[in-house]
């Protein structure tokens, strides 16, 4: 009975961010999945193509994952660039930066403050960059999030980077490299420290 009523207060409490959210997703040409579910207001950006699967919960508010690391979750979708976010994700408080394409799986978990980035955003050449207005030599790479991958609080993904199936990045990690299936990578620059128990080594 407790738990029956926990839910419903749960619906109602969080029903205006989940309407006012649909409501950014329509004004913002984001297709969304069944079952959907919001805690807050998200900020989209959408010049491009925002794809989001059945069942995806996103917090997008401090008092709904108060681990710290972020207090909304930030998408952001450059022209002509492609974000795909699978089925059964969850998303905590987090910030995405698309210029190119970023492909998220199913049943991926992504902590608190965790920034993906597929992008640069600026030229590695200090001339260029120092210009105004900037010279724009940005470099993009796809980042791909395979199935039942795990993102630690405070995480960042770089431009380039597969972080592969089951595999999971420890909290405050910076991964520049890709990740193959079934390890545990942490460290800046993330390192290999492990093997997820019970999952039998990829081969592709």
């Amino acid at each position: 009975m407790k738990g029956t009523i926990k839910k419903v207060l749960r619906f109602f409490y969080y029903l205006p961010s989940n309407l006012i959210n649909r409501m950014w997703y329509a004004l913002k040409h984001v297709q969304v999945g069944k079952q959907h579910e919001t805690k807050g207001i998200l900020y989209i950006k959408n010049k491009g193509t925002i794809t989001i699967g059945d069942r995806v919960r996103i917090n997008s508010k401090g008092k709904a994952n108060p681990i710290g690391g972020g207090e909304k979750t930030y998408i952001q979708v450059l022209k002509n660039a492609n974000l795909t976010i699978g089925n059964d994700v969850g998303m905590s408080n987090c910030a995405i930066t698309c210029a190119n394409c970023v492909s998220i799986g199913n049943f991926v978990r992504i902590g608190a403050g965790v920034k993906i980035y597929d992008t640069n955003f600026h030229s590695l050449n200090p001339f260029e960059r120092t210009q105004k207005p900037e010279i724009p030599a940005v470099i993009t790479n796809p980042i791909v999030i395979e199935d039942y991958a795990f993102i630690g609080a405070g995480s960042y993904i770089l431009k380039g980077v597969t972080v592969g199936k089951y595999s999971i990045v420890g909290a405050g990690s910076v991964v520049t490299k890709p990740i193959p299936d079934g390890e545990i990578w942490a460290g800046n620059p993330a390192k290999k420290i492990g093997t997820v128990p019970g999952v039998e080594p990829q081969t592709k």
